[in-house]
């Protein structure tokens, strides 16, 4: 992929007319997922709008909810307030009274780590890894990456208000009811901040320029 400076990105984003997550012809949101599956080594990701939407999707991907509990290595407060608001109970990995399996890997991406996903990605085991794009400094976004496309395709069902997916949506015809969640949510991540982070993960895994002078 060539490289675009900040301004050209939002230029070619805003031209094409397309700054909304649900059209046909988008190309950034599709660019991103192929990035981060390339760098991840994961089969499908899932773009959504802030760090506890992907949390949310992660878990509902797997059909975690309101009364569930799930293990977690060292959840912050943060997200033990929004799993409460979820209704969901938090145990911590590694202690008598965590035994089950950690339900998701969570990778936070900022200037100093960004060229490192990869890395990061290798030492995650839970069946969805959250990767957290907010730091690259374009916006909230966020991340679910998996290999189960089942929870994939839950998760992305999540995203847009729950009762279709981003291809669906258009004939309105139901692909498969099983997916619907109960109750729905607007997760969806602009094009336009796909693109910025894009950029952004681009750049950092360009091996550095050397100078040829001593």
């Amino acid at each position: 992929m060539e490289l675009f400076d900040t301004a050209t990105v939002l230029t070619r984003v805003l031209t094409s007319g397309v700054v909304m997550s649900i059209e046909k012809s988008d190309r950034e949101l599709p660019g991103l997922e192929r990035l981060l599956t390339k760098q991840t080594g994961r089969a499908k990701a899932v773009l959504l709008n802030s760090r506890t939407g992907a949390v949310h999707a992660a878990l509902a991907g797997q059909g975690i909810g309101h009364g569930d509990t799930v293990s977690l290595p060292e959840p912050d407060a943060a997200t033990e307030a929004f799993l409460n608001w979820l209704g969901v109970t938090v145990e911590r990995a590694g202690t008598e009274d965590g035994p089950r399996p950690i339900a998701y890997d969570h990778v936070a991406l900022d200037a100093t780590n960004a060229d490192r996903l990869a890395e990061l990605a290798a030492g995650a085991s839970a069946p969805a890894l959250v990767v957290d794009l907010t730091g690259l400094g374009f916006g909230p976004a966020a991340a679910v990456l998996t290999d189960d496309a089942g929870l994939w395709a839950r998760a992305e069902r999540l995203k847009i208000f729950g009762a279709y997916d981003l291809r669906t949506m258009w004939t309105q015809e139901e692909a498969d009811a099983s997916l619907v969640p109960g109750v729905q949510f607007n997760y969806r991540l602009s094009p336009l901040v796909a693109a910025c982070a894009r950029m952004a993960l681009t750049r950092a895994a360009r091996p550095a320029a050397t100078s040829g002078a001593r």
